[in-house]
């Protein structure tokens, strides 16, 4: 079959012009390298925004799509199937959920999320109970709901009226949580226990842990946005693990699917019950295809040799990038938990993230951006030492290209 050639400029005659993509097409990935159209290869410590759980093309995801394709690729949520009965299980037996909604996307999940803690107080306690408390710098997906619910502004211009009922508190401010929210109002406090898309800025425990107490005097649930940070991102299954703190809805996507368009909402029993038929749906969520794909993605990343990986490699990224920083004085510290980093750029350097990012891409090397001051680093869970040490060395050649 002949396959007509395309560049990066028909973009710019087909596609919505609301992505600025660079003009590297990648063609084809193993583990976490991956080939452009001229054949060179790059180091990816991207992993397509923490997607890419376990790199490009790994065998046993490509054997649990392709005996799947093999069976069944949809029905409809007329009946169910039994990959997406086998990933609720899983989720249910490895975490604190009773049950799970299956989605497409970390914003369907959110949706379905708050949505949810809508409809929940609205039963127990009446239609006043509906604010949902957010936070500054937050992000949670592009859907209206969801980017009102966001805290950052940007993203929202020239698309209201917003929704309404929503308020934003300080991150890490447990005061100014105090000062907004209410029995009589609040329904649920919505939070990432790091903030990934305005700087990978991880939660306090003591920040977390308030939120919880909160809630709880105020009859509102706590909302874990993991989509960034689940299905093993950051050296937990997912990262409320670390803290101490069980929400009472949780929202996994990205790494949850490894690559293929999955994501799921957990909650309780209870408080699920609170979504009887007809109240919500997806066409596609709990797609067999997906499904099938999750379930290899979470048998995985849950084993415990992988998770220490995690943290090994974890180490291993996080110094290297902060000698790199220190020797020519481009970043003041390297944050974040598991294979999500953020390495802040110094006061001299700040606002030109992109910088980095595109003398990586001419040094081959994929990083990512999280605001204009913060390298964000998400590669695959289980990244060869010898692929770090090698963007470690890629991504020093462009810093001196930078600086």
């Amino acid at each position: 079959m002949n396959i007509e050639p395309v560049n990066r400029e028909l973009f710019d005659n087909v596609m919505v012009p609301n992505y600025a993509p660079g003009a590297v097409i990648p063609v084809r990935g193993q583990g976490s390298r991956f080939w452009d159209q001229q054949d060179r290869e790059y180091v990816d410590l991207a992993g397509g925004i923490a997607v890419t759980s376990l790199g490009h093309a790994h065998p046993g995801l490509v054997g649990a799509l392709t005996e799947q394709a093999q069976k069944l690729w949809h029905l409809s949520n007329v009946m169910t199937n039994e990959p997406a009965l086998r990933l609720a299980r899983s989720l249910c037996e490895l975490t604190f959920a009773e049950r799970v909604f299956f989605a497409n996307s970390g914003g369907e999940a959110n949706e379905a999320a708050f949505k949810l803690a809508r409809r929940y107080a609205w039963t127990h306690f009446g239609p006043d109970k509906h604010e949902i408390l957010s936070f500054n710098g937050s992000f949670h997906g592009r859907t209206l709901f969801t980017v009102s619910v966001g805290g950052q502004a940007k993203y929202l211009e020239g698309f209201e009226p917003a929704p309404a009922g929503i308020v934003h508190a300080e991150f890490n401010n447990l005061e100014s949580v105090r000062q907004l929210i209410s029995t009589e109002k609040t329904c649920a406090v919505v939070v990432e226990p790091i903030q990934g898309e305005s700087g990978v800025i991880p939660a306090t425990p003591e920040f977390l842990q308030g939120l919880r107490e909160l809630c709880d005097q105020h009859n509102a649930l706590l909302v874990f946005d993991e989509v960034q940070t689940g299905a093993g991102r950051t050296g937990k299954l997912y990262a409320y693990e670390h803290y101490g703190v069980t929400p009472d809805i949780l929202t996994s996507a990205k790494s949850l699917g490894g690559g293929f368009p999955v994501a799921a909402m957990l909650t309780t029993a209870a408080i699920a019950e609170s979504l009887p038929v007809g109240t919500h749906g997806s066409t596609y969520g709990g797609n067999p295809l997906a499904c099938a794909v999750a379930q290899k993605v979470i048998d995985t990343v849950s084993q415990r040799e992988v998770m220490k990986g995690v943290a090994a490699r974890s180490e291993r990224l996080r110094n290297g990038m902060m000698e790199i920083g220190q020797r020519y004085g481009v970043f003041s510290e390297v944050r974040g938990t598991g294979l999500l980093l953020g390495c802040v750029l110094t006061e001299q350097w700040q606002g030109k993230a992109r910088e980095f990012l595109d003398a990586g891409l001419d040094e081959g090397v994929m990083v990512l951006m999280a605001g204009a001051d913060v390298v964000r680093l998400a590669p695959s869970l289980i990244i060869p030492e010898a692929d770090i040490d090698e963007a470690l060395l890629r991504f020093e050649q462009a810093v001196k290209k930078v600086v």
